[in-house]
């Protein structure tokens, strides 16, 4: 399992994450993937970020660091979070929200903090 930010998530393959996700009645991953597209929301804007975890060429988990738009930007959220059901229970979100809040933690002065 790597755990990888992603810069251009037109670039990632997530057809099943969206499809198992959709499956469960959980609309995160749409909601992800239409908001990039859309440019509401591409976590590029400072201290943001979108990370997925992969199995070889599998996208397995995702998740993303946003601002908290009504905290003045000192505040993160942790968003979209998904694990395919696969590999739940096998650490992919622990170690996904652990690569979050590294990032927010590594901007915490000045930045964005969880």
């Amino acid at each position: 399992m790597n755990i990888h930010e992603v810069t251009d998530l037109g670039a990632v393959d997530l057809t099943e994450l969206l499809t198992e996700s959709q499956e469960e009645g959980f609309r995160n991953i749409h909601r992800l993937v239409h908001e990039y597209h859309k440019g509401i929301n591409t976590f590029h804007h400072d201290n943001e970020a979108l990370f997925e975890c992969r199995v070889g060429h599998r996208v397995i988990g995702i998740c993303g660091l946003n601002r908290d738009p009504y905290a003045n930007g000192s505040i993160g959220r942790i968003r979209r979070l998904y694990v395919l059901k696969e590999f739940r229970n096998q650490g992919v979100g622990r170690r996904l929200v652990e690569a979050v809040i590294r990032m927010a933690s590594s901007q915490s002065q000045g930045g964005c903090i969880l």
